[in-house]
């Protein structure tokens, strides 16, 4: 077995646990697809220049090299296309075995590191008409994630109005290797459009701003890159909370996807006591740095810190301070994707485990309870 290899054949459930996978990925099958939703101009200027970004790789990423984002060998649907970009073939691996009453989209189609703005904002807009007609038009129990050109805030704020009515869509992508900490000023018009349309910010694991996921510089290996990526996600909780991000925007919402959540109970100890020495630095902050954490933001549970001994992870939960901050997430298709199966260790509360599955994520995004909808119809 390869590192890339499927670690589970899932088993197909009819009853019992009720599923949303908060993280579930869709592919570009090719630029040629993306054409037929780009004009004139930007499918020259595909054809002449193609992807460019502050990272410097003109036709993938860094890792893993030579395999489409990081998938599973098992991903691959039989009509040859890459994985995730099938939607049938998705269906079959995943929404019918895992019974899944919802799943989130996240195309993590390099838009946002374009250096080119304007050809960032027109892929933005042709992803997003893409998974309006391929995935949401034709998968009832589809979300998605909408697309933007991150840095560029007014741009992306035009996106955000452009497609935010489609119900489809349910949140706003940003990725955390962003080119400054994600609570500057310069980001706030994203926030702004987001919270004018009551959409949280999903920020996922990945992106190529030019900056290394350490801060010392870019690391050797893929194990080091993958596992260090966990401090991205750190300087982005920091960096909104301490730039007043959720004082400006009140209403705003927060999900870390694919960033782990264990780091999260001593993060919050550490800020709040430093809130108390420095709190004079950021007078804007009305409350303890905690506060606005377990207030606005919300982690994905893959992938999940599993501690030797099975109850660690109770006590981080416990720690928390609150049993609605996490969200079940599979990852599929990438290599690391998690079973519900293997997601908690045996003997896992049954209650807590089902909020993880499903309620926290339906009452996140407002989800309507398809239960109650069959019942109203008898």
């Amino acid at each position: 077995m390869t590192m890339f290899s499927s670690v589970v054949k899932e088993p197909k459930r009819k009853t019992g646990a009720r599923f949303i996978d908060c993280d579930i990925h869709n592919e570009v099958p090719s630029s040629e697809v993306l054409k037929q939703y780009l004009p004139l101009r930007w499918r020259n200027y595909m054809d002449m220049v193609g992807l460019r970004s502050y990272h410097g790789f003109a036709n993938h990423i860094p890792y893993p090299k030579g395999n489409p984002g990081g998938t599973r060998t098992d991903s691959w649907p039989p009509n040859g296309q890459i994985p995730g970009s099938d939607l049938n073939f998705m269906r079959e691996q995943l929404l019918e075995p895992l019974n899944l009453e919802y799943g989130i989209l996240n195309c993590l189609y390099r838009v946002g590191e374009q250096l080119n703005d304007e050809y960032g904002a027109a892929l933005a807009r042709a992803v997003n008409d893409w998974q309006i007609a391929e995935w949401l038009d034709k998968e009832p129990r589809l979300r998605a994630s909408i697309v933007i050109p991150y840095e560029n805030a007014e741009l992306a704020a035009d996106e955000i109005n452009r497609v935010a009515s489609h119900p489809g869509f349910v949140q706003v992508l940003i990725m955390p290797r962003t080119r400054e900490p994600m609570g500057r000023r310069k980001y706030w018009k994203i926030y702004e459009a987001a919270e004018n349309h009551g959409l949280p910010i999903a920020v996922h694991f990945g992106g190529l701003g030019g900056n290394a996921t350490t801060s010392s510089g870019f690391p050797s290996y893929y194990i080091e890159d993958h596992t260090n990526m966990a401090q991205a996600f750190q300087c982005q909780v920091i960096s909104m909370v301490c730039e007043g991000v959720f004082e400006r925007f009140p209403n705003l919402h927060t999900v870390m996807l694919e960033g782990g959540f264990a780091w999260v109970p001593s993060l919050m100890w550490r800020l709040d006591k430093h809130w108390k020495r420095l709190r004079e630095e950021v007078p804007f902050l009305t409350r303890k740095p905690s506060e606005y954490i377990r207030g606005h933001m919300r982690f994905t549970t893959q992938p999940m810190e599993e501690p030797p001994v099975a109850e660690y992870l109770l006590q981080v939960i416990e720690h928390l301070g609150s049993d609605e901050m996490l969200m079940f997430a599979t990852d599929y298709p990438h290599w690391d994707y998690d079973s519900p199966d293997l997601t908690f260790p045996p003997k896992f509360p049954e209650s807590l485990k089902q909020k993880i599955f499903y309620d926290n994520a339906r009452s996140f995004y407002r989800l309507p309870d398809k239960e109650e909808e069959r019942d109203d119809v008898k």
